[in-house]
């Protein structure tokens, strides 16, 4: 199974946030020796989210979706999940008893008494509001929780509600799931040499060891090595270390000039 992300809002693509979902779900599944396959970024659009998530729901992958799961004019992904299923909206129950709870929890903290019928806790029971037979992911931050469809699972914006949900469903859905994507990465630092010259002994490297992939990263002005090119491999352990040694092997043939290892 393949893992994606998909960040929604406005505010990221405008500049006006800094996304912190990408490399904390980078982190979340590498600590569990697993991998990020493809990730995404959407505005707050419909016609954008809803084919998106259409497609997601037929793909097979498990997707953690962050933020438009709220209840103002500008959240839209709970309604695109609804479309894009072809399935109603509907309260769920559970859903509503823990948003009651918050809302009875929040009246106490501020000595007021707790009006559940008042418009505005009305309101906020448009935040569970999801697409008919949507499963729970609870939330430690607030008891509002996100909801599951399938592998698609939709949580909030804000990271710290996000990260700790996508962690519970990590650690419960996808607990047999570890270890199993884990890989080894090693390459080294190449002086005095071309990507061009280089390309045939990569192509080489990948057809004689499948499943292994072979990457080029090269810089032009890195405060320590100068230019140079990141050459390396990266695959399950054991055809890792073969194929870096037959990498280190070709890049002697070629004379090329070999500085630091890394391994990842």
């Amino acid at each position: 199974m393949n893992f994606g992300l998909v960040i929604v809002g406005d505010e990221i693509l405008s500049g006006k946030r800094q996304d912190k979902h990408l490399p904390k779900v980078i982190e979340l599944l590498r600590a569990r020796g697993l991998a990020l396959a493809w990730a995404r970024y959407v505005g707050d659009d419909r016609e954008r989210i809803t084919p998106m998530l259409r497609d997601a729901f037929a793909g097979g992958d498990a997707l953690f979706c962050c933020g438009g799961i709220g209840a103002t004019p500008d959240d839209h992904t709970r309604q695109c999940a609804a479309a894009a299923l072809g399935v109603p909206l509907e309260l769920h129950p559970q859903a509503r008893d823990l948003i009651v709870e918050r809302m009875r929890d929040t009246a106490r903290e501020q000595g007021l008494p707790f009006e559940p019928e008042r418009a505005d806790n009305q309101h906020r029971l448009n935040m569970g509001v999801f697409p008919r037979g949507a499963q729970l992911i609870p939330n430690p931050y607030n008891k509002i929780p996100g909801f599951s469809v399938g592998d698609v699972h939709f949580v909030p914006g804000f990271p710290v509600m996000a990260h700790p949900m996508i962690e519970w469903l990590l650690d419960t859905r996808y607990v047999a799931l570890r270890g199993v994507q884990r890989r080894v990465e090693r390459s080294l630092i190449v002086t005095g040499s071309m990507e061009a010259t280089l390309t045939p002994l990569m192509e080489r490297i990948e057809a004689d060891f499948p499943g292994v992939k072979v990457f080029s990263l090269p810089s032009i002005d890195h405060p320590v090595h100068g230019r140079h090119i990141e050459l390396g491999v990266k695959g399950d352990a054991a055809a890792t270390d073969a194929a870096f040694a037959e990498l280190k092997a070709g890049l002697g043939a070629l004379g090329a000039r070999m500085g630091a290892e890394l391994v990842r």
